[in-house]
C-alpha cells in the first residue's frame, strides 16, 4: 500500500496586531525525518518532532539529571522501587518498577498503559523488526504487569544506569500491534507512523501531527487529550529547509519565526547573523555533547589499513579548521568523549597535525606519489576516496573542501558526493552504503556507553533488518569487553580507568576521524521565552509547555 501523504498549504505568518495573541509558531530546521516511528532509525530531526508529540518514560533534563516524564516517580534502590535479583542466567540482575501517570493518554483518548510498554518490548526484542537499541530489549528479559498502569522490568544485568529507560518508548498497542504481528520484518514500512501519521492515537505529547508534506514540513496541532500544562501555541509548523543559506534567508524574510539550534544554522553563519541582525533575534550558543566526525567504512580495503587511517588524521589541521571556520568557538575533538562529560581524560596522548608523518605512513602502506601528486599503489590504483555528508549544510560543505585540500597535500584524492539528510541517514549511512567516509554528528546523553556505535554486534546487516549504529564495521574484542563491563561497574571511580582505556583504543584504532565538538546556535524571536536547550540528546522541544509568547 502506498504511503498516504497529507498536504498542507504553508502561509507566511503575519505579525499579530497589537494585543492579538500569537497562536502559531513556525520553526525552521535543516532535516526532515526519514521515519516518524519512535524506535526505527535515529535522526535528530525525528527526535525534535517527537519532543512536541511524544513523551518518554524517563529522560535527562537540561540540568543533565535523570527525571520521569511518563512515570510518577523515578525508581531507585533507595526508594525501594528497584530491587536486586538473580537473573535467569545466574548473573546479578535488577527489577525496576515504574508507575505511569494517571493522566497519560494517546491522542485518541486511549490511556497509555502497561500494554503499550509490553508491545514496544516485544517488537524491539524480535530481531526481524530491526528496532534499536537491541541490547536494551535483550537485557530486559521479562516484564511483569502489576496493574494497567504499573510494570516491573526485569533486567539480566545490574548497571549504573539501571533506571534510565529513555530508549524504551511506549507504542500504541491498540493501533500498531496487529500490523506488527502480521509481518514483523515488514513492519518498518507498514507502521502507521509513516502510512497515516495524522492518526491522533499515535501521539502522546502536548501536540500531535496534524498534517505533513513529505520532505518539506510537519504541522502540529494541540493534542486535545493532553492533560498537562497547556502549550502556548495552537499550531506549530516545522519547516525543513536543507540549505542553511536558504534557511537564514527564510528567517530574515519572516517566513519562519525561529531556527532550532538542534538542526539549524552553522556556528559561523549564526555569528555573522548576530553581527548583521542581532537586534531582531535572541541568539543562544549552547555547547554540548555533539560530536562532529567522519565514520570510515572499514570494509573498504584502503581504509582497512590502520596506517592509512592514521595518515588521514595526521593530515588534518583541526585547530585551523575550528579557528578559521568557527572563530575558535568549537573545541577540537580527539575522541568521542566531550570535555564537558566527567569521564573525559585530558592526559591521553593526541594525534597532532603532522603532514610529514602522514606521508611516511602512506609510503609504508605502499602508496607512492604519482606524476600528478596523487599516490598510487603497486597495481597503479589511485589513492582516491569518497567523502559524503548532508547536502545543503554550508558548514559541512566548507569543511569538506578544506579537508579535500589538506589531504591532497599528502597525496590523497578526495571525491565529494552529498545527499539530502533524509537519504543520507535513512539509507546510505544506516545501511552502510557509503564507499569510504561519511561526515556527520552524534548527539549523546551524559556518560553514554557507546555500545550501539562501537560494539561488534551492532554492525547493521540485512539479516538484522539494519538495526545497530556501528556504521564503520569496527570489531575489537577488548572494546567489546569494556563496553559490556562498563555498565556493570556501579562505582564511578572504578569506571574511570575503563573509560580511559575505551578512549585510548578509540584513539589508536581510529575507526573514526574525530573533528570537533559542536556548539548549537539557537535563534529565537525576541517575543519567545522559555526555550531551554539541554546540550545533549534530549531536544529542547520536550519542554514546549514552558514556551511563551510575550506579545
Amino acid at each position: 500500500m502506498a504511503p498516504r501523504r497529507l498536504l498542507i498549504a504553508l502561509a507566511l505568518l503575519a505579525t499579530p496586531a497589537a494585543g492579538q495573541a500569537r497562536d502559531q509558531l513556525t520553526i525552521g530546521l535543516t532535516q526532515y525525518p526519514a521515519t516518524l516511528h519512535p524506535s526505527i532509525e535515529s535522526m535528530a530531526a525525528k527526535s525534535y518532532v517527537h519532543g512536541f508529540t511524544l513523551r518518554p518514560i524517563t529522560i535527562y533534563d537540561a540540568d543533565w539529571q535523570l527525571v520521569c516524564m511518563l512515570c510518577t516517580r523515578l525508581p531507585t534502590v533507595e526508594n525501594g522501587q528497584a530491587v536486586r535479583e538473580t537473573a535467569p542466567n545466574g548473573n546479578p540482575g535488577i527489577r525496576v518498577t515504574y508507575r505511569l501517570r494517571a493522566d497519560a493518554h494517546w491522542g485518541d483518548g486511549t490511556p497509555i498503559t502497561a500494554e503499550d510498554i509490553v508491545f514496544a518490548w516485544q517488537a524491539g526484542r524480535e530481531p526481524a523488526t530491526g528496532m534499536g537499541p537491541a541490547e536494551l530489549y535483550r537485557s530486559l528479559h521479562r516484564i511483569t504487569v502489576v496493574d494497567p498502569r504499573t510494570v516491573t522490568l526485569h533486567f539480566d544485568k545490574l548497571t549504573f544506569e539501571y533506571n534510565a529507560i529513555n530508549d524504551l518508548r511506549p507504542l500504541p498497542a491498540h493501533l500498531e500491534r496487529a500490523i506488527w504481528q502480521e509481518d514483523p520484518r515488514g513492519y518498518r514500512t507498514r507502521t502507521l507512523y509513516d502510512r497515516d501519521p495524522a492518526r491522533p492515537g499515535l501521539w502522546s505529547g502536548p501536540y500531535r501531527v496534524a498534517a505533513l508534506t513529505t520532505g518539506a514540513s510537519v504541522t502540529l496541532e494541540r493534542n486535545e487529550q493532553w492533560r498537562g500544562a497547556a502549550p502556548a501555541f495552537r499550531r506549530i509548523v516545522i519547516r525543513t529547509i536543507e540549505n542553511t543559506t536558504a534557511l537564514e534567508a527564510a528567517l530574515l524574510a519572516g517566513q519562519i519565526d525561529m531556527i532550532a539550534g538542534e538542526l539549524g544554522l552553522t556556528l559561523d553563519q549564526a555569528i555573522a547573523l548576530e553581527r548583521r541582525a542581532g537586534n531582531r533575534f535572541r541568539i543562544h550558543y549552547q555547547p554540548g555533547l555533539i560530536y562532529e566526525h567522519i565514520d570510515l567504512n572499514l570494509d573498504n580495503p584502503v581504509l582497512a589499513d590502520p596506517r592509512v587511517r592514521e595518515a588521514l588524521l595526521r593530515g588534518i589541521d583541526r585547530q585551523q579548521i575550528v579557528e578559521r571556520l568557527f572563530a575558535g568557538r568549537q573545541p577540537v575533538a580527539h575522541s568521542f568523549v566531550n570535555p564537558l562529560d566527567w569521564m573525559h581524560d585530558p592526559t591521553l596522548p593526541t594525534t597532532p597535525f603532522d603532514p610529514d608523518g602522514a606521508r611516511r605512513l602512506l609510503e609504508e602502506a605502499g602508496w607512492r606519489p604519482g606524476p600528478d601528486g596523487i599516490r598510487r599503489n603497486a597495481a597503479g590504483e589511485r589513492l582516491s576516496l569518497e567523502l559524503m555528508t548532508t547536502a545543503g549544510n554550508r558548514s559541512r560543505e566548507l569543511v569538506q573542501q578544506v579537508l579535500q585540500g589538506m589531504w591532497r597535500q599528502i597525496g590523497v584524492e578526495i571525491r565529494l558526493r552529498n545527499e539530502p539528510p533524509r537519504v543520507f541517514f535513512g539509507e546510505t549511512v544506516s545501511k552502510r552504503r557509503f564507499q569510504a567516509m561519511a561526515m556527520f554528528a552524534w548527539i549523546s546523553s551524559p556518560e553514554n556507553v557507546p555500545r550501539t556505535t562501537l560494539h561488534s554486534t551492532e554492525i547493521p546487516t540485512e539479516d538484522r533488518n539494519w538495526s545497530g549504529q556501528n556504521y564503520t564495521g569496527f570489531k575489537n574484542a577488548e572494546m567489546d569487553e569494556l563496553i559490556e563491563t562498563l555498565p556493570l561497574t556501579l562505582d564511578r571511580e572504578e569506571r574511570r580507568p575503563m573509560w580511559r582505556r575505551v578512549q585510548e583504543l578509540y584513539m589508536t584504532e581510529r575507526p573514526v576521524l574525530p573533528l570537533f565538538f559542536r556548539s548549537d546556535a539557537h535563534i529565537w524571536p525576541r517575543w519567545l521565552e522559555g526555550v531551554r536547550p539541554t546540550g545533549h540528546l534530549a531536544p529542547s522541544s520536550l519542554w514546549v509547555e514552558q514556551w511563551k509568547a510575550t506579545q
